[in-house]
C-alpha cells in the first residue's frame, strides 16, 4: 500500500510538472494569433492524443464505452463541456497577464474547489477530520490569492499592462479583466476534477469488462476532453473568421509554430492521463489529494518559468516579496489540503 501511494504521489508531481510548463511555448508563438495557437493545442491535447492512447493501450475501449453507465457518461460529457469554457478563459488569461500570475491564480482557485467539492460529493462531512483540513486549506488559499492579486496590481502600476511579454501570443489586458478571466477559469477547471470524481462508475464498468485501472480511467478522460474541445473549437473558429487569421496557418516558416503547438498539446494532454494514473493509486479520496499535489507542482514550476522569462524583472523588491509571500501561503494551503488523506 505504501509503495502504491508513493508511486501515486510521484505521478501527481509529474502531472503537475507537465501542467505547469505547457504554456511556455506560448512565449514563442507571437507570429500567430491566439486562436491559431489554441485551436491546434486543443486538437492535439483533447482529440488526437487521447484517441491514440486509447487505441494503444486498449483498442476495445470504444466498444466498452458504448455500454458504460448512462448517467456517468452524461456527467463526464456535461462537466467536460463546462470545463471547455474554463480552458478558453485560461488561455486568454495567460495572454492577458503572463504565465506566472495567470497560472498562480487559476491553479490556486482550481486546487481549492477541486479538492473541496469532490470531498463533499464522495460523502465526507465538513466536521470530519478530512473536512476540517480541506476547509482550512481553502481559507488559507484565499489569503494567498489575495497576496498574488495585490502583487499583480502593483506590477501593472509599475510596468504597465503589457509588462514583460516577449513574443507571447495574444494581447495584454487590464488586471481587472484578467482576474475575471482567471477566476472563471479556476472555477470551471475545478469542474474537470469534480466530473472525474462523479464519473467513477465508468471506471468500475471498464474494470469489470477486463480493462486495467489505467485504461478504465482513460474512458472518462476521453469523454471529458472530447466534450471540452467542442466549446474551444467553436470559439476559435469564430475568432479565425472574425480576425481573418485563418491564412496564418499557411504562412512561410509555420512548421516551427506547428511543432510548438503540438508540444503544448502533448504536455497538457499527457498531464491529464498521468494525473488519472496518480489518483487511482491514492485511495478513495484520490481526486481530493492528487489534485492539489499536482497543482502545487504546476504552480511552482509555472512561477519559476515566469520569473526566468523576466515577467517580474522591472518591479520593486516589495512587489516581488508580495508575490513570493502569496506563493508560500498557497503552498502551505496545498500542504493542508494534501494532509486530508491522513
Amino acid at each position: 500500500m505504501g509503495n502504491t501511494v508513493l508511486l501515486g504521489s510521484l505521478l501527481a508531481v509529474m502531472s503537475g510538472m507537465m501542467n505547469g510548463s505547457f504554456t511556455l511555448p506560448m512565449r514563442f508563438l507571437g507570429r500567430w494569433e491566439w486562436e491559431n495557437v489554441w485551436s491546434l493545442f486543443i486538437v492535439f491535447s483533447c482529440l488526437l492524443l487521447p484517441a491514440l492512447i486509447l487505441l494503444a493501450v486498449a483498442p476495445q475501449s470504444w466498444a466498452i464505452l458504448a455500454h458504460a453507465p448512462g448517467h456517468a457518461t452524461w456527467i463526464a460529457v456535461g462537466t467536460g463541456f463546462a470545463w471547455g469554457f474554463g480552458a478558453i478563459l485560461f488561455g486568454q488569461s495567460v495572454s492577458a497577464i503572463g504565465i506566472s500570475l495567470a497560472n498562480t491564480l487559476v491553479l490556486a482557485i482550481s486546487s481549492a474547489l477541486g479538492s473541496f467539492v469532490p470531498m463533499v460529493l464522495l460523502g465526507q462531512t465538513l466536521s470530519s477530520p478530512a473536512g476540517k483540513k480541506i476547509v482550512a486549506g481553502v481559507a488559507v488559499e484565499l489569503v494567498g490569492i489575495a497576496f498574488c492579486g495585490l502583487a499583480g496590481r502593483r506590477r501593472e502600476q509599475t510596468i504597465g499592462i503589457a509588462g514583460e511579454r516577449g513574443d507571447l501570443v495574444g494581447h495584454a489586458r487590464p488586471l481587472g479583466v484578467a482576474l475575471l478571466l482567471a477566476t472563471g477559469s479556476g472555477v470551471l477547471s475545478a469542474v474537470f476534477n469534480i466530473g472525474f470524481a462523479l464519473a467513477k462508475p465508468i471506471t468500475e464498468y471498464g474494470r469489470a469488462a477486463g480493462l486495467s485501472e489505467f485504461s478504465a480511467t482513460n474512458l472518462i478522460w476521453w469523454l471529458m476532453l472530447a466534450a471540452g474541445s467542442i466549446a474551444n473549437l467553436i470559439f476559435c473558429g469564430y475568432l479565425l473568421l472574425k480576425n481573418r487569421s485563418l491564412a496564418k496557418f499557411t504562412q512561410p516558416g509555420s512548421a516551427r509554430l506547428y511543432s510548438l503547438a503540438a508540444i503544448m498539446g502533448v504536455l497538457w494532454g499527457g498531464s491529464i492521463f498521468v494525473y488519472g494514473a496518480a489518483a487511482s493509486r491514492l485511495g478513495p479520496l484520490g481526486p481530493s489529494i492528487g489534485w492539489p499535489l499536482s497543482l502545487a507542482t504546476g504552480l511552482l514550476l509555472a512561477n519559476a518559468i515566469g520569473i526566468g522569462l523576466g515577467e517580474w524583472r522591472r518591479v520593486s523588491r516589495g512587489t516581488n516579496n508580495l508575490m513570493y509571500t502569496g506563493i508560500v501561503v498557497l503552498l502551505a494551503a496545498i500542504v493542508v489540503l494534501s494532509r486530508a488523506s491522513y
